[in-house]
């Protein structure tokens, strides 16, 4: 599961903890003043481009990243007026340069051809000015694309989506080939305001990496779009970190929507969170229609802004966002050079899983209440609701689940009537869509991988997978955790292996041990297992189950004595298989 550092993520990291690395600013702020016209735009290749017969006249000025193709002497002296001004990573002209985004001018056939020429001029200018004091790198531009796969674009039907993780991963994945077939250093995903966008986005770099055997350094940024302290789709800034966190980011940080007056809570929130190095680069200020650049600060009021935040201790990589020019990027370096960067801290390991809020789970927590009366195996009313399409209801359940103290809600759609994928899906897109719910972890539990994955595609926060056994044997178990960690779940690990399911102490410890090994030695992260170590039927009255209970606890006795910071999970509803008969 773990791949070796690249030597240029090697290099980044020594450097963050000597000195503060600079960031380019806007490109989209440059190009308007350059003052481009519709024709400047479709240059000679493209001056008779047109959409499909019948559809309204194509007007392409906007589109920043086809400037790459016909007029890319602009773009490399946009990335040079940045690396003079002391950028260290300059950012590729990509950010809507994925067949989602490009869709819209009916321009996705050239992505790849966008993706490789952007990753070129951005490398040209990089390979130009670099020294050997002062190497400079290509951060290779994801950005969030203009659909969201977390928020329904119909106020009427809360579970539509006008894009899916897998429609997102095929087209992060074209652009990450592109870019990295141009020359990029970095993957930068970037602007994010939905989660699950990223989530998709990451899983794209990791299948990447996978395919290569090699990785690149990548770079994490979200963006807070009020005075909530909430990305778009709802999640709080340390939910979004335990969201994206299994990546082992170079940075995670965050750009654009507010200015560094505004910004300035959360970034001193990541900075305590987040284990790895931070990069922030805001917004000029406000928007302001009047100014030169469309927004209010100039390059010393936003310098000494970003300053404030070095001297905070905050930042580890400073930079600018819309707004921000050359003359802003250069007063930052000049304002901060000199400033010590951000020491990443050494913080403990603990359990961290996300909703809309995170949710941790350490030494001193209690027992963690998971509601399980969204499953349809443990309740037949909500069985009843889902097979009759009552989900209005169904919701209420799971409300009131949280309501009642619920710190993470069971959803299993196992049963024999239901198509569980769609179902899964549909209510999983139905909970999205109410904070009340959304806000704590979602535990995705089903018997059928497909199931599991289709949930997976659909949960923002870092979800708890329930749950993954060796009883099919040791390499579907590993596959099965590798996707996991790669959608940035925790799972529970059953004690089953191929001879069945564990029912004395000695075959407990045995299973688990050996589910550990085998995790932990694939970099699976030890505080993401959550081993459920049988407690069977209790108090049934018969002679044989009597032990279930004594060897569940001295299991789990032993498991927390042996296993590093593994949890455990023990399903003591078990109890109410001594009350046959009884329907709840």
């Amino acid at each position: 599961m773990t791949l070796p550092v690249s030597p240029t993520e090697q290099w980044l990291r020594e450097a963050l903890s000597q000195r503060i690395l600079i960031l380019d600013g806007a490109m989209g702020t440059m190009i308007q003043q350059y003052k481009l016209t519709e024709a400047d735009y479709r240059g000679e290749r493209f001056k008779d481009f047109q959409g499909p017969a019948g559809e309204r006249e194509l007007f392409v000025k906007g589109n920043n990243e086809l400037l790459t193709l016909t007029q890319p002497h602009v773009i490399q002296e946009i990335h040079e007026k940045y690396l003079a001004a002391g950028a260290d990573i300059i950012e590729t002209n990509t950010f809507g340069a994925t067949s989602v985004a490009q869709d819209d001018y009916h321009m996705a056939h050239l992505v790849y051809e966008m993706n490789v020429e952007a990753a070129k001029l951005a490398k040209a200018a990089c390979v130009k000015y670099s020294t050997p004091d002062k190497p400079r790198f290509v951060a290779g531009a994801l950005g969030p694309t203009p659909k969201t796969a977390s928020i329904s674009p119909d106020v009427n039907d809360p579970a539509a989506r006008n894009v899916n993780f897998d429609q997102l991963v095929a087209s992060y994945l074209e652009q990450i080939r592109g870019l990295v077939e141009g020359g990029a250093d970095i993957l930068m995903v970037e602007t994010i305001f939905d989660t699950l966008n990223c989530k998709a986005a990451l899983f794209a770099i990791e299948t990447f990496f996978e395919e290569q055997g090699k990785t690149w350094p990548i770079m994490i940024s979200g963006t807070v779009t009020d005075a909530s302290g909430r990305i778009l789709s709802g999640q709080t800034v340390t939910a979004f970190w335990h969201s994206v966190r299994h990546v082992k980011p170079l940075t995670v940080g965050l750009n654009c929507a507010l200015g560094a007056t505004l910004m300035r809570p959360y970034a001193e929130e990541l900075s305590k969170v987040a284990d790895t190095f931070v990069c922030i680069y805001p917004n000029a200020g406000l928007p302001n229609p009047m100014s030169d650049t469309g927004f209010d600060e100039t390059p010393d009021v936003t310098s000494s802004l970003v300053k404030e935040f070095a001297q905070s201790g905050f930042i580890n990589i400073a930079g600018g966002c819309c707004g921000t020019t050359p003359p802003h990027i250069n007063a930052i370096y000049n304002a901060i050079k000199d400033l010590p960067p951000r020491q990443v801290p050494a913080l403990a390991v603990t359990t961290k899983l996300s909703g809309l809020e995170p949710f941790v789970i350490d030494e001193q927590s209690l027992f963690v209440n998971v509601g399980e009366r969204t499953n349809v195996t443990g309740s037949k009313a909500f069985a009843r609701m889902i097979i009759n399409e009552q989900y209005e209801e169904a919701l209420s359940v799971a409300r009131q689940q949280v309501e009642n103290g619920a710190q993470v809600i069971d959803i299993n759609m196992d049963e024999g009537m239901l198509d569980a994928v769609k179902a899964m899906t549909h209510f999983l897109n139905l909970v999205a869509s109410e904070p009340d719910i959304a806000r704590v972890p979602i535990m995705i539990d089903s018997s059928k991988w497909a199931v599991i994955e289709a949930g997976l595609k659909c949960v923002q926060g870092k979800a708890i997978v329930n749950s993954i056994s060796m009883k099919e044997g040791e390499a579907e178990f590993l596959r099965q955790a590798k996707l996991c960690q790669r959608y940035g779940a925790a799972v529970v690990v059953m004690a089953f292996d191929e001879k069945g399911q564990a029912d004395t102490f000695a075959r407990k410890t045995e299973i688990c041990k050996r589910a550990y090994d085998l995790l932990v030695g694939q970099g699976f992260p030890p505080e993401d297992i959550i081993f459920d170590p049988n407690i069977f039927a209790i108090a049934t009255g018969i002679e044989e189950h009597n032990n279930y209970a004594v060897d569940f606890i001295e299991a789990t006795r032993w498991i927390k004595q042996n296993l590093p910071y593994a949890r455990i999970s023990g399903g003591v509803s078990n109890v109410s298989f001594s009350f046959r008969g009884a329907c709840a």
